[in-house]
C-alpha cells in the first residue's frame, strides 16, 4: 500500500510538472533558477578569469559586495557562481509548497492569521527582491541584515539566495488539481496526517521537482551558450526584475490562470490514467452509499440510490441560504465540486455557467460547491471574487470544513454528481470534458420529471441533428483528427494510435478526410512525420478553420488557388475559409513536420 501511494504521489507529480499550471512561473524558474548559476568568462589583460554570475540575479541580494555595486576601473571582481543554484531554488520551492499545502492552513488557523497571509508574503517578497535588481540603494539596504553571510566568502553567501527565492516562489504556486494533491490536502486540512500521507507529499514534491529541476539546468545552460548574457549582464538583470514584478503583479490580478485557460490541458489524458489508478489506493474518506455504487463517467444514467445531503458549509454566495436537496426536491440537481484557483475547474466554469442559462428555466439547479485546495480559497473575499471573474450566477456552498467533500466521498476537482427530481443519484463525472453526456443526461432527466416539458435546442448537438437540422444550410461537423474522437476517415491505412502510413481514397465522400503520407497519431492531435504529409477534406460550410499548434506551416490549397498559414506556439484555430455564401468542396492540407492538427471546424 504504502509503495503503491509513492509511485502515484511521483506520478501525480511529474504530470504537474509538465501541465500547462507550470506556465506562469516557468520563465522565473528558466531564470532565477538557472541563469543565475552560469558561468561566464571575463576577459582581463588576455587571461579568462574565474567563473561570475551571468546575470546576477536574485542571488546578489545576499552575496553582492559594496564594490560590486560601483564602476570602477580596477579588475573585475572575481565572483563564483553557485552551481548549486538550479537545485537550491526548485527545492525550496517544492519544500514551501508541499508545506504549505499540508500544514499551512492548520498553522495560520492556530496563530490566527487570514489564510492568505502566506500567499501574500510571497507576491511582496518577489516585488521587493524585483525592485531591488535595478535600485542599487534598496539593494544595499536589503544586503545589510545579509552583511554576516557576505563576509564569509561569495560561495556560501550565493547559496542562501537561491533557496529563499525558492521558498517564496513556492508561496505562490498553484498547481493543477488531481486525486494526489487532493489527499494531501484534505489530509492536512482535517489534522488526519499520517506515515501515508507524508510519504505521498513527500514523492509528490520529488515528482514536481524533477521536471523544475530540467527546466532551470535547461535556463543555465542557454545562458551559458548565449552571448547576450555574457556581454549585457546589467540589462539581463533589470529584465529579471522586470520580470518578477510582472509575475507579481500578474499574480494579484489572475492573469495567470487566465492564461492557463486559454491555453489546451495537454496532460488530460495522463491524468486520467493516473486518476484510474488512485481510485482504490489514494487516502480518503471510505466510499459507501450511493457513491460506491456509481460507477464514473458512464453515458447511461444509474441508479445509484439516495445522494447525500449537502450540509455543513460554512458560507455561501449568489444565495441567501444553504441550498439542501430537501428543499430541492422536483428540480434535477447537478452538484459541482470546485475551487476557484484551480485551473481544471476555470476551464469547466463556462459550460457549467451556459448549461444553468439554459435549463435553469425548466427545473435544473447546479450547486457549485467550494472546498478548498488551498488555504487562501479558504478566505471569503477570495472566493467571492474567483465567482465574479468566472462569472458564475448559480448558488455556491464553501466547505471550508470539507463536510461536503467527505460526505460525497470525493477525490477530485472539478467533480459532478447528476442529482434526479427525487433526490437520487444518476450519474457522476470526474476532471474536465464530458460536456455532451452530461447536457445529455440532464435533458433525460428534465423530461423524466417533467414529460409536458418543451425543451429548447441542445446546446452540443450530436452529428445527426447538425446534417438534418437545415438542409439549405447542412455543413460538415466539426471533424476531430485525434484516433479518441475521429469519425469520418475513409482514406486506407489502420487509424489508431501510433505512427501509420497512408493513402488517400479514390473517391472521398461529402464531410469525410483522409490522408497520405506517414503520420504520428495520437488520442488527440495528428503529426506528419515527413514532408509529404497532406490531409484532404470534401467540406461544405461558410467557413472552415483548423486547430492547430506547433511550429511550421501549412499549405491550404483550394480551387487551384494556395495559401499558406504560419504555426507557431499553442494550439489556436486558423481560418482557412472565411464568406458569406455556402461554399463546398475539396480543401488539401500540406503539413510541416513539427505542426500538430488537432480538428477542423465549420461554420
Amino acid at each position: 500500500m504504502l509503495l503503491s501511494l509513492i509511485i502515484l504521489g511521483i506520478l501525480g507529480g511529474l504530470i504537474t510538472g509538465i501541465s500547462p499550471c507550470i506556465l506562469p512561473i516557468l520563465p522565473v524558474i528558466l531564470v532565477t533558477g538557472g541563469a543565475d548559476s552560469a558561468r561566464t568568462a571575463s576577459v582581463d589583460n588576455g587571461q579568462t578569469d574565474t567563473v561570475k554570475d551571468s546575470a546576477n540575479n536574485v542571488q546578489a541580494l545576499f552575496s553582492r559586495r559594496s564594490a560590486a555595486l560601483t564602476n570602477t576601473t580596477s579588475a573585475p571582481t572575481q565572483r563564483t557562481a553557485s552551481r548549486w543554484r538550479p537545485y537550491q531554488v526548485v527545492g525550496g520551492l517544492v519544500l514551501s509548497f508541499s508545506l504549505f499545502t499540508l500544514l499551512g492552513s492548520v498553522i495560520l488557523a492556530a496563530l490566527h492569521l487570514p489564510q492568505d497571509t502566506l500567499r501574500i508574503l510571497g507576491i511582496t517578497f518577489l516585488i521587493i527582491v524585483g525592485l531591488s535588481m535595478f535600485i542599487p540603494p534598496l539593494e544595499r539596504l536589503l544586503e545589510k541584515p545579509f552583511a554576516k553571510f557576505s563576509q564569509l566568502g561569495a560561495k556560501r553567501s550565493t547559496t542562501r539566495g537561491g533557496f529563499l527565492m525558492g521558498l517564496a516562489l513556492g508561496l505562490v504556486y498553484v498547481p493543477c488539481a488531481g486525486p494526489v494533491l487532493a489527499a494531501i490536502t484534505l489530509a492536512g486540512a482535517t489534522g488526519n496526517i499520517g506515515v501515508e500521507t507524508v510519504a505521498l507529499t513527500l514523492s509528490f514534491a520529488l515528482g514536481t521537482a524533477i521536471p523544475l529541476l530540467i527546466f532551470a539546468l535547461a535556463g543555465r545552460s542557454i545562458a551559458e551558450r548565449v552571448k547576450t548574457f555574457r556581454t549585457h549582464q546589467r540589462g539581463v538583470r533589470t529584465a529579471s526584475g522586470i520580470l518578477l514584478i510582472a509575475l507579481s503583479i500578474g499574480l494579484i490580478f489572475n492573469v495567470p490562470a487566465q492564461l492557463q485557460r486559454a491555453i489546451p490541458n495537454y496532460t488530460e489524458g495522463i491524468e486520467q490514467a493516473i486518476s484510474q489508478g488512485t481510485q482504490n489506493n489514494i487516502i480518503s474518506s471510505s466510499a459507501g452509499g450511493a457513491i460506491s455504487t456509481c460507477r464514473p463517467d458512464e453515458e447511461k444514467l444509474q441508479d445509484c440510490g439516495s445522494a447525500p445531503e449537502i450540509a455543513g458549509g460554512t458560507g455561501n454566495f449568489n444565495t441567501k441560504n444553504q441550498p439542501t436537496l430537501a428543499n430541492l426536491r422536483g428540480k434535477v440537481t447537478l452538484v459541482d465540486f470546485w475551487a476557484y484557483s484551480c485551473i481544471n475547474c476555470q476551464r469547466t466554469a463556462p459550460h457549467l455557467n451556459e448549461l444553468y442559462a439554459k435549463y435553469r428555466d425548466y427545473g435544473l439547479e447546479i450547486v457549485g460547491v467550494h472546498t478548498p485546495e488551498y488555504a487562501f480559497e479558504h478566505e471569503g473575499k477570495n472566493v467571492q471574487a474567483g465567482i465574479e471573474n468566472l462569472g458564475i450566477k448559480y448558488p455556491v456552498v464553501q466547505d471550508n470544513d470539507y463536510a461536503i467533500w467527505r460526505a460525497y466521498s470525493n477525490r477530485y476537482w472539478p467533480a459532478h454528481y447528476l442529482i434526479d427530481s427525487e433526490g437520487k443519484l444518476r450519474a457522476v463525472h470526474y476532471g474536465e470534458g464530458g460536456h455532451k453526456v452530461t447536457e445529455a443526461q440532464v435533458r433525460e432527466l428534465l423530461k423524466a420529471a417533467n414529460p409536458q416539458a418543451q425543451l429548447p435546442d441542445p446546446i452540443h448537438k450530436d452529428d445527426a441533428q447538425e446534417q438534418t437540422q437545415n438542409t439549405h444550410d447542412a455543413r460538415t461537423p466539426e471533424t476531430y483528427l485525434g484516433a479518441k474522437r475521429a469519425m469520418y476517415f475513409a482514406g486506407h491505412g489502420n487509424y489508431s494510435s501510433g505512427t501509420q502510413t497512408f493513402k488517400p481514397t479514390d473517391r472521398l465522400d461529402i464531410d469525410h478526410f483522409d490522408l497520405n503520407g506517414t503520420w504520428a497519431i495520437t488520442p488527440e492531435r495528428i503529426e506528419p512525420q515527413g514532408n509529404d504529409g497532406t490531409l484532404r477534406i470534401n467540406y461544405r460550410a461558410h467557413g472552415v478553420q483548423v486547430v492547430a499548434g506547433g511550429s511550421g506551416t501549412i499549405e491550404v490549397r483550394r480551387n487551384g488557388t494556395t495559401e499558406k498559414i504560419h504555426v507557431d506556439g499553442a494550439p489556436n484555430a486558423h481560418h482557412i475559409v472565411r464568406g458569406d455564401e455556402q461554399s463546398s468542396g475539396i480543401i488539401e492540407l500540406k503539413v510541416s513536420p513539427g505542426v500538430q492538427l488537432y480538428s477542423l471546424t465549420f461554420s
